[in-house]
């Protein structure tokens, strides 16, 4: 099947993938965007889990002030290399990851750095629960998993659903540009500042 390149533009135009990817995958869907999407959706996962482990020492430190002077963000996300640092979605990555800490105010980046004693905290507050409510073991071990993932997406920058898209979390927004730009990035750190 023969692919308009209208067609393929307005694809790349929706997803930012490179001009053969596109083609490729309105050639696998005969000509649905929508699938086509889908397939590119998951080899930007494949593809971004595989540059994962590469290092990231380049990046920038970006710095956002809210429109009323009493919020401030400064965060550092990391790429490989200075080029896609200066990049105009790597800076607009790094101004909507800012928005979203001014706006949502994570205490932690990652689950890893959620202090062990705060998240057996939490749980202990969630099994007493499920005592009282005499639910059953086995579905009260469910429910207890589900809300500390509830809890996680308040308090974790990456679990957190990003604020232009809650459909996505964060990580999603990372995996999507780390597939668009073709390099590792990372969020390394953030500090938010309010009067």
């Amino acid at each position: 099947m023969s692919i308009d390149a209208k067609l393929v533009a307005e694809l790349r135009a929706q997803t930012g993938a490179g001009m053969m990817d596109a083609k490729k995958a309105l050639e696998e869907t005969g000509g649905n965007i929508e699938q086509a999407i889908d397939i590119l959706r998951k080899s930007g996962v494949a593809k971004a889990a595989k540059k994962s482990s590469r290092e990231t020492n380049e990046g920038l430190v970006y710095a956002y002030i809210h429109s009323n002077g009493k919020i401030g963000v400064l965060l550092t996300i990391l790429s490989e290399t200075d080029f896609v640092a200066k990049n105009e979605l790597f800076v607009s990555l790094c101004h909507d990851v800012a928005m979203h800490v001014c706006a949502m105010d994570p205490l932690y980046l990652k689950r890893e750095d959620v202090p062990a004693e705060l998240v057996e905290k939490e749980r202990e507050i969630y099994i007493e629960e499920m005592k009282a409510q005499m639910k059953p073991e086995e579905i009260a071990t469910k429910i207890v998993e589900g809300k500390l993932n509830k809890w996680y997406s308040e308090v974790v920058l990456l679990d957190q659903p990003y604020i232009k898209d809650d459909s996505k979390t964060i990580q999603d927004l990372l995996t999507e540009k780390i597939a668009s730009l073709g390099e590792n990035i990372q969020i390394k750190e953030f500090c938010r500042f309010k009067i």
